[in-house]
């Protein structure tokens, strides 16, 4: 059963060299979170301006994120394909992404594979609202990026 893992450009930046990470990334998570179903998600990469819109229209925020992720929940597809789990949509400011790779002294490409796994997990129900959840959450983004040899 192969995932149906879509990556949308909005941008004119190249992002071919990352979708390799991302591919391995999904893979990996699967490996580690032990999911067996077949997975099927989008990863959108925008400029400021839309990461902006929709920030403000659904989350009432007004600045650029650097990832944002939206759940598919109740989803009457769910209840069709018992094989599969619609994840929903990850939307990645390719802009802000640059600018925090140079803050952070590490590579675009280690921060572009961390903010997809951030997103990837939240859309599988993870989060760091408290202390607990956030151990449980960070663990797996160390655990997964290290498997993959994407370091600082």
């Amino acid at each position: 059963m192969e995932d149906t893992f879509s990556i949308i450009n909005h941008t004119q930046n190249f992002i071919n060299n990352f979708e390799d990470n991302w591919n391995k990334i999904l893979l990996e998570t699967k490996k580690t979170l032990k999911i067996k179903k077949r997975l099927e998600l989008s990863l959108n990469i925008v400029d400021p301006k839309m990461q902006v819109s929709l920030n403000v229209k659904y989350r009432n925020k007004d600045y650029i994120a650097d990832v944002l992720s939206f759940e598919m929940k109740d989803n009457i597809l769910q209840l069709v394909d018992k094989n599969t789990m619609y994840l929903g949509d990850i939307f990645i400011c390719f802009e802000q992404a640059e600018k925090q790779a140079k803050e952070y002294g590490h590579s675009l490409e280690r921060e572009l594979a961390f903010l997809f796994l951030h997103g990837l997990l939240h859309i599988l129900g993870y989060d760091h609202i408290n202390e607990a959840d956030e151990k449980i959450m960070f663990g797996y983004q160390d655990q997964i990026l290290k498997n993959l040899s994407i370091n600082r």
